[in-house]
């Protein structure tokens, strides 16, 4: 997150704890014609296998925030509101989200270039403090989280049966699957994301 998204988050993070929700980040997007101000909320991990969010979440979440924006006014100028969950790929802030799914697959987006790298794609080894450890082309890259731009989990779709296993010539690996032609077959996948928007003029 940027410093006016880490102010925002800091602002806005015992409102939606209120809720029985929690602000997983913020993502602060300015433009020429207004910003946009993107949450991402979830239920609280100790709830999340018996619970989703929702779009009456959402709303409720945006209802609320829109009011304490309003009163705080922490944005200048024009701006749209959108409350979010976080979706099959979700996005991740901050150390202890990554140390949430350690063993799984993140895309992640550097602020400044490490080892001449500005992209990178690779499993959440573990976190040591505010450093996050990747496996990267077969050697361990280690990343400050304070540099991370952007990260986001890149889905298993085999794992979620949204796509087919395959072995390196392509076959379907799925039980009576094998004769049949893979690749032919597409299946969209749900995006698991509820999202509503409102405008405020706070200037």
């Amino acid at each position: 997150m940027t410093d006016k998204a880490d102010d925002i988050a800091a602002l806005l993070s015992p409102t939606v704890a209120a809720m029985g929700l929690e602000l997983l980040g913020i993502e602060y997007l300015p433009a020429p014609g207004g910003a946009t101000l993107r949450l991402y909320i979830d239920v609280p991990a100790a709830e999340a296998a018996t619970r989703m969010v929702g779009i009456e979440d959402c709303e409720a979440v945006s209802r609320e925030v829109s009011a304490q924006l309003d009163v705080e006014d922490p944005i200048s100028g024009n701006y749209t509101l959108e409350v979010s969950s976080p979706g099959i790929d979700r996005p991740l802030f901050g150390a202890a989200q990554f140390a949430r799914f350690v063993g799984e697959t993140a895309k992640v987006t550097l602020k400044l270039p490490q080892d001449g790298r500005r992209r990178l794609q690779g499993g959440i080894l573990r976190v040591e403090g505010d450093t996050v450890v990747f496996a990267l082309d077969g050697a361990e890259f280690a990343v400050a989280a304070a540099n991370i731009d952007k990260a986001r989990l890149v889905p298993d779709w085999v794992a979620l049966g949204l796509a087919p296993a395959q072995d390196k010539s392509g076959r379907d690996l799925r039980p009576g699957k094998q004769k049949k032609a893979a690749g032919k077959a597409s299946k969209a996948h749900p995006t698991n994301k509820a999202a509503t928007t409102g405008s405020s003029d706070a200037e």
